[in-house]
């Protein structure tokens, strides 16, 4: 008994599964590495929620962000603004023009980066603002699927749901969920109660 117990505690040590400890070093511990899988998802979920997060906008932001909005639709009414201005006065026009065509084109170039640039900008931000809207969007459909097949499980419309068991009557009722079963009983009773009184 006593050399049975060496050689167990030989193997096993004394508490320790030495077994155990040896087969770790060439195969991972299942229980530690589902643990490093948790808090690595934990870390991950974590992370697209303060990316994906919704800071509220203060004043100050709402108000640059209406004042964005505006070079575009003035660009527009602008160009409107200066047709029209050739077909009322074509003289000024052409003065105005003159002066335009006496900008050096450096000037231009310089005046084209702007715009592309503030245009490449702000449309870069709203792409990013709609990706972010529609990721929360697609995070939410599973749920409302799953809320709608419930709702639609609810639905009376094959036989056998309603639990007829062999009654043909509410087997048919089942497949026409419209039906009033309160009301075609007050009917009958209507078209039985007269003629009963009858005979009595």
């Amino acid at each position: 008994m006593g050399l049975m117990a060496e050689i167990l505690r030989l193997i096993f040590g004394n508490g320790r599964n030495v077994i155990a400890e040896t087969a770790e070093v060439f195969r991972e511990n299942a229980e530690a590495g589902s643990l490093r899988e948790t808090s690595l998802r934990a870390a991950a979920l974590e992370q697209f929620g303060a990316e994906f997060a919704h800071p509220e906008r203060s004043r100050f932001d709402r108000v640059m962000d209406g004042l964005n909005r505006v070079p575009r639709p003035a660009m527009a009414l602008g160009t409107l603004g200066l047709f029209i201005a050739a077909m009322v006065d074509p003289l000024w026009f052409a003065a105005r023009m003159q002066g335009i065509a006496l900008v050096p084109e450096p000037l231009w170039w310089l005046l084209g980066v702007i715009v592309s640039f503030y245009f490449g900008a702000r449309h870069q931000q709203k792409t990013q603002e709609f990706q972010r809207a529609l990721s929360a969007t697609m995070a939410r459909a599973p749920g409302v699927v799953q809320r709608i097949e419930y709702l639609q499980s609810g639905r009376a419309e094959k036989p056998g749901q309603a639990a007829a068991a062999h009654d043909a009557e509410v087997a048919l009722e089942a497949v026409r969920p419209e039906d009033n079963p309160a009301l075609e009983a007050w009917r009958r009773s209507a078209h039985q109660g007269p003629r009963q009184g009858r005979e009595r």
